[in-house]
């Protein structure tokens, strides 16, 4: 049973998600504050976490950082802030997806289901599609295709598109995209700096025009993120 963490601390809100997501038949625990949110997090490690950016002890986005140093757990943060700065520190820290107050609550499950169903393809090690087929990401045969034709990509260059692609939305730095290059145990030895090199060269073979990707996209002094759409499928999860 998926199990769903929803960090609110007003009970209207609590109530109607845990409602909506009963009806789903997921397990659900709820938390008030962030302390009780990090606690929980540890106990029932949930399958995906809804959290609100204002709490009122610390605020959402250190409790998602402070998540994000444990897990990969995905994150999708309600808020009453809505400009676009608020929004990227959001991402930034670590969340895969947001949603701005008022919101519909369908909306949030339907977001829940979509990043879960990526998830689990991704962890089950299958095929990732994104922009109506025309970026594939064949994780069993480790082969990439765009628009139809196999692309050959440097195994830096692969592990860079896997990283990034399995959480869309995600911004990450130079340092995490370098230790996602070596958290397999390969021994890659590189500066931050470097990642700016095989995301170009990434760049020139997954994008249709380098200058303007619409796959590898650059967070001005953050880092970067994939800003693909992922191709869900139409079955509950």
């Amino acid at each position: 049973m998926t199990r769903i963490l929803i960090v609110d601390d007003e009970t209207a809100i609590l109530e109607v998600l845990e409602a909506y997501f009963e009806k789903e038949g997921w397990n659900i625990a709820l938390a008030s504050n962030g302390i009780e949110a990090l606690k929980k997090v540890k106990e029932i490690q949930p399958d995906i976490i809804i959290l609100d950016l204002m709490l009122p002890d610390i605020s959402g986005e250190e409790v998602c950082r402070l998540t994000r140093k444990e897990s990969d757990v995905p994150i999708i943060m309600l808020t009453a802030k809505s400009t676009e700065d608020d929004l990227i520190n959001g991402i930034v820290m670590g969340a895969d997806d947001y949603v701005t107050k008022p919101f519909s609550p369908r909306e949030v499950v339907i977001r829940a289901k979509a990043i879960l169903r990526r998830v689990k393809k991704a962890d089950k090690g299958e095929q990732l599609s994104f922009n109506d087929k025309n970026l594939t990401i064949d994780l069993v045969k480790k082969e990439v295709e765009s628009n139809g034709e196999i692309l050959s990509l440097t195994p830096i260059e692969y592990k860079l598109l896997v990283a990034m692609a399995s959480y869309p939305g995600r911004v990450y730095s130079r340092l995490d995209l370098l230790e996602k290059i070596q958290e397999d145990g390969s021994n890659f030895e590189g500066y931050e700096r470097s990642i700016d090199t095989h995301v170009k060269n990434l760049r020139k073979k997954i994008e249709a025009d380098s200058r303007h990707p619409e796959y590898i996209i650059t967070v001005f002094g953050m880092g970067y993120k994939f800003g693909g759409t992922f191709d869900a499928s139409d079955a509950a999860f």
